[in-house]
C-alpha cells in the first residue's frame, strides 16, 4: 500500500513509499484512511522521526475490520483519528482509544481536522473556568489557534486573538474573537489565560500582559527564536502566576467525541484553509511552512 514517509533529505519532510499492510493485533481497528489532517509541528519538527517511517497522526476514514476483542467501532463506521501513530497511510492499524465516530452531518474530511489542534486546544482551556475571563490566544490564524477562539469563546471568555500580520486576521472575528491584533502594545489587557502556540520573545510579552492569577500555557513554537526572560521579570507580588508546558500524549478519544459533536451542533467550525489530493503533499507543506494558510489543511486519499 502507499504512504507519506519521513524523509530526512532535500526531497523532505514526506515522501510517497510503498509500505507493508498493518496487521492490527486484537484490540485494534483496520481504518481505510479517506482524509488526512497536516499540522505544523509534524512537519516542520520531523528530525525527532525516523527516515522511512510513516508518518502523521490526524486522519479520518472509514472501519473496514473492527478489532477482534470486540473494542472500539463496528465494521463501516465513520471514524477520525487523533494523534495516532502512522496516520498518513491507505489502511491504519489503530487503538479505539484514538478513535472518535464521525456523527451524521459531519463531512469526513472535517474529521480530519480536530486531532492533534482540537484536542490541545480543548484540552488547554478545559484547565480553569472561562466564563467573563480574559483570554489570549497567540497563533490565531493557525490550526490550534482556529480551534481555540472558538473554544474559549464557546466557554463565554472574551478573546483576544494575536497575529502576524493583518492578512492574517481574516474570519477570526466571526469564529468568536473579541479583538483580533498583531502586536501586543496595542492593548492595555491583562490575561486571565494565555494560549501560546509561537514562543520566542511573544512569550516575554505574554508574560508581562498576565493577570495575577494567571497561566502562560505553552503548546509550541512556531516562531523558532529562543525565549529570554530580562532579570527580575519573573519577580512579582500578588497572586502567583504561572508558565505550564504541554505534552499530553494521553489516549484522545473522549475529546475527539466531544470536539465532532460540537461540530454536528454548528458550534465548531473545522476551519479547512486548504483542501487538496495527498499527491500534492508537497505543495501543502510548502504553503503551511510559509505562513500561507489559515486554519487547517486536509488532503484526500486519492
Amino acid at each position: 500500500m502507499r504512504a507519506l514517509v519521513v524523509d530526512h533529505g532535500e526531497a523532505g519532510p514526506v515522501r510517497f513509499a510503498d509500505v507493508d499492510e498493518p496487521v492490527p493485533s486484537s484490540d485494534e481497528a483496520l481504518v481505510e484512511i479517506r482524509h488526512i489532517g497536516l499540522n505544523f509541528g509534524e512537519l516542520n519538527y520531523v528530525h525527532l522521526w525516523p527516515a522511512g517511517a510513516v508518518h502523521g497522526h490526524d486522519a479520518a476514514g472509514v472501519v473496514v475490520r473492527a478489532a477482534a476483542d470486540g473494542s472500539g467501532p463496528p465494521e463501516g463506521t465513520r471514524v477520525a483519528l487523533g494523534m495516532a501513530s502512522h496516520a498518513w497511510a491507505e489502511r491504519v492499524a489503530v487503538s479505539p482509544a484514538s478513535l472518535g465516530t464521525v456523527p451524521e452531518g459531519v463531512d469526513l474530511a472535517d474529521g480530519a481536522t480536530p486531532g492533534i489542534a482540537g484536542v490541545t486546544a480543548l484540552r488547554v482551556l478545559r484547565k480553569r473556568s472561562l466564563l467573563a475571563r480574559d483570554v489570549l490566544v497567540t497563533g490565531a490564524s493557525g490550526g490550534v489557534g482556529h480551534f481555540a477562539v472558538q473554544l474559549a469563546a464557546l466557554a463565554g471568555a472574551r478573546v483576544t486573538a494575536l497575529v502576524g500580520s493583518p492578512d492574517r486576521a481574516a474570519g477570526l472575528r466571526e469564529l468568536g474573537a473579541d479583538k483580533v491584533l498583531t502586536d501586543l502594545a496595542e492593548t492595555e489587557c491583562r490575561f486571565d489565560l494565555v494560549l501560546d502556540t509561537v514562543g520566542g520573545p511573544l512569550t516575554v510579552q505574554a508574560w508581562n500582559s498576565l493577570a495575577e492569577g494567571g497561566t502562560i500555557h505553552l503548546v509550541g513554537y512556531s516562531s523558532g527564536q529562543d525565549t529570554t526572560f530580562p532579570s527580575g521579570v519573573l519577580f512579582g507580588f500578588g497572586e502567583p502566576r504561572s508558565i505550564a508546558t504541554y505534552g499530553d500524549m494521553t489516549p484522545t478519544s473522549g475529546e475527539l467525541t466531544d470536539l465532532l459533536g460540537l461540530m454536528a451542533a454548528d458550534r465548531l467550525s473545522a476551519s479547512v484553509g486548504l483542501r487538496g489530493s495527498w499527491q500534492d503533499v508537497q505543495d501543502a507543506v510548502r504553503a503551511l511552512s510559509a505562513r500561507k494558510v489559515h486554519g487547517k489543511i486536509v488532503l484526500d486519499v486519492v
